[in-house]
């Protein structure tokens, strides 16, 4: 990173153009309404650049390394919580309460968008971490269907609906905030610690589990072990918390609160104004939603539920994939730095519709070495959707609603078919005979997202814009 961060700030008044030599100069900036946003410095540190980075990352590491355990450990899962079906029909429930959470997203987004655009980027942040990671440690509390009965799995799926809905505000917020602080040419690379964070909070569940794979016997695993990874939630949640609370908003949402040029009711200006780019976003994510609990959450269940690859292998297999997933994260944010979000993404979708099904079919072959070399390809192509799509999302919305119109889009699309996808590919399995059948549901998300990223506009090289 370099020494000197450009801000946005505004264009059009007089001497915008030398904004940045007036640092804090009222003369250099004209009235917000219908302006777009121009670098400018507003003399924030290094320290604070660095708590801000910190502060984005902890937030989806949490949310993430949740899911991580969820997916990793849903065959033990499934046994607690719903002891007296066949496997595949306890995998069935245990993915099904999984992707019922998902639904209150779209809700989740629409009141976090709410306050993260009214209220602040922050507020939002610092209540939303406090919920999740509180949520996610009840889950250790929860007795198993052998104690309670059918209250076990009633009060799995309300905590995760909790979960789901707090977690719905931390993709985007995060992305808005980092988007919002990051120099005008580094907006790409810096809104990839989003997915990075989430990348890690993966990883480390991968390890925690396999740890505890390996090292309890299954009866102590079904009777305390797959509790121990949901407890380290509070005490990360509440680090998250106090580092957030620490900061000040972005420099761009305080430009808006000093103008009082906040939306009321942005959620109802989104649709109004920006139904296009809405849709245009719904698709986009559409890859990234498939894909990412597909290829990151489910496989090391298909690995080894599917076709029969050891738990241990299937974890480290996962582990090994992930490692690199994290490096390959910000080298595509800087290519879409370079090149432009659009190039990125197209890029992804047409690798996954040309290579997600051989991909698949050489899982199949049982090769450890060729497993890892799969997993990494297909965590390579995901990055190329990944690393880029945070910056993409925040800079296709205006200020006033970015939070809303990020939140919204994300949510709606990971509520249909990202939480779903678990579920889907196992019952695609189930109905088809075929292990290629989750390939296919990916070939179909990419072409989608294809089509809605070719009809977008590039917005990389231009200022963030206000209205």
């Amino acid at each position: 990173m370099s020494n000197e961060t450009s801000f946005p700030a505004l264009a059009g008044g007089p001497g915008a153009e030398q904004a940045g030599e007036h640092e804090g100069s009222r003369a250099g900036r004209s009235t917000l309404s219908g302006q777009n946003f121009q670098p400018a410095d507003n003399g924030v540190s290094k320290d604070t650049r660095r708590r801000v980075i910190a502060a984005s990352f902890i937030g989806n590491f949490v949310e993430w390394f949740d899911y991580a355990v969820y997916g990793y450990l849903a065959v033990t899962i499934a046994t607690v919580f719903f002891p007296g079906s066949d496997p595949q029909t306890g995998l069935l429930l245990t993915f099904a309460l999984f992707a019922i959470s998902f639904l209150v997203r779209p809700l989740g987004g629409f009141v976090w968008g709410h306050i993260g655009d009214r209220v602040g980027r922050r507020t939002a942040l610092s209540l939303s971490i406090l919920i999740m990671s509180g949520a996610t440690f009840c889950i250790a509390l929860i007795p198993g269907y052998s104690t309670i009965g059918i209250w076990a799995p009633i009060l799995l799926l309300i905590i995760r609906v909790v979960q789901g809905f707090s977690a719905s505000g931390e993709y985007a917020g995060a992305s808005a905030f980092l988007v919002e602080y990051a120099p005008a040419n580094k907006r790409g690379v810096y809104a990839a610690v989003v997915p990075a964070s989430t990348a890690a909070g993966l990883l480390l569940g991968s390890l925690i589990a396999g740890l505890l794979t390996v090292l309890l016997s299954s009866d102590a695993m079904q009777s305390w072990g797959w509790r121990l990874p949901f407890l380290l939630a509070a005490p990360m949640g509440l680090i998250g918390r106090y580092i957030r609370t620490k900061l000040e908003d972005t420099p761009v949402f305080r430009e808006l609160a000093a103008e009082d040029e906040a939306v009321k009711a942005p959620v109802s200006s989104l649709f109004r104004n920006h139904w296009r780019q809405l849709l245009q976003a719904v698709g986009a994510v559409l890859l990234n939603a498939v894909g990412f609990y597909v290829i990151l959450s489910y496989m090391p269940t298909y690995l080894s539920s599917e076709l029969g690859l050891g738990e241990t292998e299937s974890f480290l297999a996962t582990t090994i994939a992930l490692l690199t997933y994290i490096g390959f994260i910000f080298l595509t944010g800087m290519l879409s730095d370079r090149y432009g979000r659009k190039k990125v993404l197209i890029a992804a979708s047409v690798s996954f519709i040309l290579l997600t099904v051989p991909a698949f079919a050489l899982l199949g072959t049982g090769n450890f070495l060729v497993i890892v070399l799969v997993q990494i390809l297909l965590g390579a192509m995901l990055t190329l959707n990944d690393g880029t799509l945070p910056s993409f999302l925040a800079e296709m919305f205006p200020t006033r609603v970015r939070y809303s119109g990020f939140a919204v889009s994300f949510n709606l699309s990971n509520a249909l078919f990202g939480g779903t996808a678990p579920f889907m590919a196992t019952l695609l399995i189930a109905a088809t005979a075929s292990d290629l059948a989750p390939a296919w549901y990916l070939v179909a998300a990419a072409v989608i997202s294809l089509i809605a990223v070719a009809l977008s506009r590039e917005t990389c090289k231009e200022p963030l814009r206000h209205e």
